[in-house]
């Protein structure tokens, strides 16, 4: 990603460096500890304040992906997700890093039906699809990926609906474009921070660096939604909702995200994000999870992540899901069980 600032001076060396890290994932084969991944989380309430933290809380962080529901904001508080008679599956959709299988891409493309659109008007970049069926099928059709294959196709469809009803130009991930924009203002309000910058995401669009805390922040502003009545909230209330009830369209089957939520019966909306980041929101509890493991190693999110979840109530540890990423089996090419991926001793 490129470093750049919204405005000012150039971030000084060491702004984005992460101090403190703590041991939250182990990774056992047989009797011996063979790897630590150390890295930050921090739990708030809907106050804004810290509940709980580990690492450091200021980490300085990219969100990457687990902000998409941030970026999702305008499109429904500006009136263009009503406008365009958009549904629960749309914004499941633009909050989503999904497999690119037919499920996603099929309405996705739908999706740009309807606004008159075609790939050829994303911004994303085509991306091979992480469903094998989606896979296979391009390879034996002699087809390459689009950019509806990509994983962010649904948050890039989300930026062209805001863009057609705001009226503004083509080129919606240029960080001046009205769109960004307003993705800035409401990453900004909810994180109760203004952003240090911004570095470019995989799929072309801005992504604003925030503090650990600000995430959390924010997730825990989007897990109050329902305690306020503008239509800021209202947004943020529809949105979690709708990642809740369509967790196959927020990543797919095989995924953490997926799993995970539908372990948790409908009782929390979880995110991932590139270079180890996830994030919580548990509306029953008003409260918000960041996270980010330093070395930027997914495995190592996904372990915490749900050690968290457990530590907070909302996630059986005994359930199947949990047990894939948590206290886990690590197999190997003959299916021996090898060793364990499980939390770190003292993390929680």
């Amino acid at each position: 990603m490129v470093e750049r600032v919204i405005g000012g001076n150039l971030p000084r060396k060491g702004e984005f460096t992460m101090t403190n890290p703590v041991p939250m994932t182990e990774i056992w084969r047989g009797p011996f500890l063979e790897s630590v991944h150390l890295g930050h989380a921090v739990i708030c309430d809907d106050t804004g304040q810290i509940v709980r933290s580990w690492g450091d809380p200021n980490a300085r962080i990219y969100p990457r992906s687990s902000a998409k529901m941030i970026q999702a904001l305008p499109l429904l508080s500006s009136g263009a997700a009503a406008k365009y008679g958009l549904n629960s599956e749309h914004m499941a959709l633009a909050c989503a890093s999904h497999n690119g299988a037919a499920i996603h891409t099929d309405r996705v493309s739908a999706w740009l039906d309807h606004l008159g659109l075609g790939d050829d008007d994303f911004r994303c970049g085509p991306q091979e699809p992480a469903d094998i069926e989606a896979r296979n099928g391009l390879i034996l059709d002699h087809k390459s990926p689009c950019q509806m294959h990509n994983n962010c196709s649904g948050k890039h469809a989300g930026f062209l609906t805001l863009t057609q009803h705001m009226d503004a130009g083509t080129e919606y991930i240029d960080i001046d474009h009205p769109v960004q924009q307003a993705c800035l203002a409401a990453f900004e309000e909810t994180a109760g921070e203004t952003s240090p910058g911004y570095g470019i995401d995989g799929c072309s669009a801005p992504n604003f660096a925030t503090s650990l805390t600000g995430l959390a922040r924010s997730m825990a502003w989007f897990a109050s939604a329902a305690d306020r009545s503008d239509r800021q909230s209202a947004a943020a209330e529809q949105l979690t909702a709708a990642m809740i009830k369509h967790p196959e369209l927020v990543a797919g089957e095989g995924r953490a995200c997926t799993e995970l939520m539908r372990a948790m019966n409908g009782k929390v909306a979880i995110k991932t994000g590139a270079e180890a980041v996830f994030i919580a929101i548990i509306p029953e509890k008003r409260m918000g999870v960041a996270l980010k493991i330093a070395d930027g190693t997914t495995r190592a999110s996904e372990c915490a992540i749900a050690a968290i979840l457990v530590e907070l109530g909302v996630l059986d540890a005994d359930h199947p899901a949990t047990r894939k990423y948590m206290n886990a089996p690590i197999l190997n090419r003959r299916n021996v069980d090898c060793g364990v991926i499980k939390p770190a001793a003292g993390f929680l």
